[in-house]
C-alpha cells in the first residue's frame, strides 16, 4: 500500500485519517489501533451481544465522516465519542443489564473467558452490589466514570470524548463516585 512515503504504522492516526481520503483501506490502521480496547469497553458496558454491533458502527460511521474530521482533538477521543452517542441509544439495555446482574450475580457481560482468576473472584464479589450501583447512575455520571474505570482514559481524554469541559467531567466522577461508595464495600472505592 503506497500512502505516502511512511508505512502506515508509523503515521500518526490525523495522518492516517487524511491518507484514507485518497486511499481508503488505509482506514484499517485504525481499527486495528483502536478497535480492541473500545470493543473491551463497550462488551463491559453493553454485553457480547451488542460490542460487535456498535464497535462496528462506530468505525462505519467514522469512516464516512472521516473528511469531516479536522484533528481538533484525538482520533480516539472522536471516535469514542461516536461509540458513547451509540452506547446511549441502548441506555435502557445497559440499565436492564445492570439490574439483573444485580439480582443474579450472573455477569451477562462476561462471556466466561476471563483474563484471571483473580478478576473473576473480585467481580463475583462486587458484581452485583456494582451492578446496582451503577444502574443507578444517570447517563453523564455512568459515561464518564466507566471511561475512567474501564477505557482507562485520563479526565482530559474523558472531557474530549464527551465533549464536555474538564470542570463538569470532574463533577460529574465526583458525583459518580459518590453513589458508588454508599452502596460498595469500602475498600473497592479507592481513588
Amino acid at each position: 500500500m503506497a500512502m505516502v512515503s511512511q508505512a502506515p504504522g508509523e503515521l500518526d492516526d490525523a495522518e492516517i485519517v487524511a491518507a484514507s481520503l485518497r486511499t481508503p483501506e488505509a482506514f484499517g490502521e485504525l481499527f486495528r489501533r483502536h478497535a480492541p480496547r473500545l470493543h473491551a469497553y463497550v462488551k463491559r458496558r453493553l454485553g457480547s451481544s451488542l460490542a460487535d454491533d456498535v464497535v462496528s458502527e462506530a468505525f462505519a460511521t467514522a469512516f464516512r465522516q472521516r473528511a469531516r474530521f479536522d484533528g481538533g482533538r484525538e482520533f480516539g477521543a472522536w471516535l469514542w465519542g461516536i461509540a458513547a452517542n451509540l452506547i446511549a441509544r441502548h441506555h435502557r439495555q445497559e440499565t436492564r443489564m445492570y439490574r439483573a446482574f444485580a439480582r443474579t450475580g450472573a455477569d451477562p457481560a462476561e462471556d466466561g473467558v476471563a483474563e484471571a482468576a483473580g478478576d473473576r473472584a473480585a467481580a463475583a464479589a462486587l458484581g452485583p452490589a456494582l451492578a446496582k450501583a451503577l444502574a443507578s447512575l444517570n447517563a453523564q455520571e455512568r459515561d464518564a466514570v466507566l471511561l475512567l474505570a474501564w477505557g482507562e482514559m485520563s479526565y482530559a481524554e474523558i472531557a474530549s470524548t464527551l465533549d464536555l469541559p474538564l470542570g463538569t467531567v470532574k463533577a460529574k466522577i465526583h458525583r459518580a463516585r459518590k453513589k458508588l461508595r454508599k452502596v460498595l464495600p469500602e475498600e473497592t472505592t479507592h481513588e
